[in-house]
């Protein structure tokens, strides 16, 4: 058993038994962790959001097609990079892919090389997605800690307002708006208002 971490999970979703065992083989033998699933509704079922991953799955397959595949993980939201086995006839259809996010596409019959660095290119993308997507969850736990009235007296320190300001949108006194402030400060875990802003707005305030 190997003691080197693995680089990350591939899901391969393929209704061809010899194309999920030939892709297995070979990204097990570079010492990534492999899922294969022979439909995707099986995939869509079991996978794991959570996980650092990335997905290479074939355009025509019996029952819920690649295309159809990639819609429902667009639906979900889903930062999993994904990329497409096509055949030579299926160029055009793996170019839509593409234009709905897919990273790319490999025709059959494939290069290892080459698909083997598509892969690390999409492992990079996830894990880089990956600690965007810890970074907003941690961020969201911290707001979610906030009163309706905390979050509306956070809302104008965003906004660049004074202390009486809010006071005046609120129709509160000064002094309740000073505790509130002390209060979203402590939950937020903030030491200064350079370090609200960049919780309240994320990414947006590292730009």
């Amino acid at each position: 058993m190997s003691l080197i971490p693995k680089k990350g999970t591939v899901y391969v979703v393929d209704d061809d038994e010899a194309v999920r065992d030939s892709l297995q083989w070979l990204l097990e033998g570079k010492d990534y962790r492999v899922k294969c699933f022979d439909s995707a509704e099986s995939f869509l079922s079991r996978f794991d959001p959570r996980e650092v991953a990335c997905l290479i799955a074939d355009i025509r397959m019996d029952g819920m097609s690649g295309l159809e595949l990639q819609d429902r993980l667009v639906e979900r939201k889903s930062p999993l990079p994904v990329m497409f086995i096509t055949g030579h006839g299926d160029v055009p259809m793996a170019v839509t892919t593409m234009k709905k996010g897919a990273m790319d596409f490999i025709e059959k019959p494939f290069k290892e090389e080459e698909l083997l660095g598509l892969v690390e290119r999409m492992l990079d993308q996830a894990r880089a997605s990956f600690s965007q997507h810890q970074e907003a969850a941690s961020r969201d736990a911290l707001l979610a800690r906030l009163t309706t009235r905390e979050a509306q007296v956070l809302e104008r320190i965003v906004a660049g307002r004074l202390n009486k300001q809010i006071a005046d949108d609120l129709g509160i006194s000064i002094k309740t708006v000073e505790a509130h402030r002390a209060n979203i400060m402590e939950k937020l875990n903030a030491n200064t208002v350079a370090d609200l802003l960049k919780i309240a707005l994320g990414a947006q305030a590292k730009a």
